[in-house]
């Protein structure tokens, strides 16, 4: 038993080997400094217009990490069904506790607004909306 736990050991101590020497042979194998053209921004064949150095909305953000957060949750919901269907109800409630977590977080979501693409702003006069 004990000689199978050295056999995984050797083979972490080996890839972990492999990588610190591949790190110093790359060290001293590749250039220091590049010509200007190889330092230069490249989009796509186009040339560069402006800075490249530009500020995004955080919107793209968090819209992109709530769809993440669902879509992986989405994809997990259906292997745990085909898991949990030999159990019968008490599998049927823990997949029900899990999609009743997702609708909390979606509601959750939906109220600070990480939903929303447009930002609605008050008219002159009105008060901003309550959160």
């Amino acid at each position: 038993m004990a000689f199978s736990f050295a056999t995984v050991l050797l083979f972490i101590l080996a890839a972990a080997g492999f990588v610190v020497f591949n790190m110093f042979l790359g060290s001293f194998l590749r250039r220091d400094r590049y010509e200007p053209t190889k330092m230069a921004i490249y989009e796509c064949g186009e040339p560069a217009i402006g800075s490249s150095w530009i500020r995004y909305n955080i919107r793209f953000y968090r819209l992109a990490l709530v769809f993440l957060v669902f879509e992986v949750e989405v994809v997990a919901l259906f292997p745990a069904a085909v898991i949990l269907k030999p159990l019968g109800w008490l599998g049927f409630a823990e997949i029900f506790v899990f999609v009743l977590i997702l609708v909390i977080a979606l509601a959750y979501a939906w109220r600070f607004g990480s939903l929303e693409w447009v930002i609605s702003r008050p008219r002159e006069g009105e008060a901003p909306p309550r959160r």
